[in-house]
């Protein structure tokens, strides 16, 4: 199987694709349209309330109470994560893990109700733990594909890539 040389224009360039294609998730689903779909929700009830886990929360905490439970698992398992990606060496099993965790969890969003918020919070607290599991992985390819002369460049090139398929996907 063709691998291609460390450096290689082909490699570096499919490493900043990739910012291309997972950045949309940090515009679409952290920023812009998944917080008005998720306030839209809401708009017909009166108290803006939800039940859930056997409480009754107001709206917005209930969300920002899954999205700091998730970032507090990411918090905690990053490290360990990053030693697999530095040490353990097979950091492309566990990066599409991640993808593909973050990938079922955003198709999962299309079925987000207030029927079935369990479900519903599940698939989006996949969606994060899927995204930024994968980013730890990510990251830990540049070493491995760009020397150190090369690095920042490829890196900026990525995250402007990132934004540029953000903001076509918004168009």
């Amino acid at each position: 199987m063709y691998q291609p040389k460390k450096g290689s224009k082909k490699l570096l360039n499919a490493w900043a694709f990739y910012d291309w294609a997972n950045s949309v998730y940090t515009l679409t689903i952290a920023s812009s349209i998944f917080p008005i779909f998720y306030s839209a929700l809401f708009v017909d009830q009166v108290e803006k309330q939800v039940s859930a886990f056997g409480m009754v929360f107001k709206s917005t905490a209930l969300i920002t109470y899954v999205t700091a439970f998730t970032f507090l698992i990411v918090s905690f398992s990053s490290p360990i994560l990053s030693g697999i990606a530095d040490y353990v060496g097979n950091k492309k099993n566990f990066m599409k893990f991640f993808c593909y965790l973050g990938g079922i969890g955003c198709i999962g969003l299309y079925w987000f109700s207030l029927e079935n918020i369990h479900i519903s919070l599940l698939f989006y607290f996949m969606g994060l733990l899927g995204y930024w599991g994968s980013l730890v992985f990510y990251n830990s390819y540049l070493p491995d594909i760009a020397y150190p002369e090369q690095q920042d460049r490829i890196s900026a090139k990525g995250f402007s890539m990132g934004y540029l398929g953000s903001v076509l996907l918004l168009l």
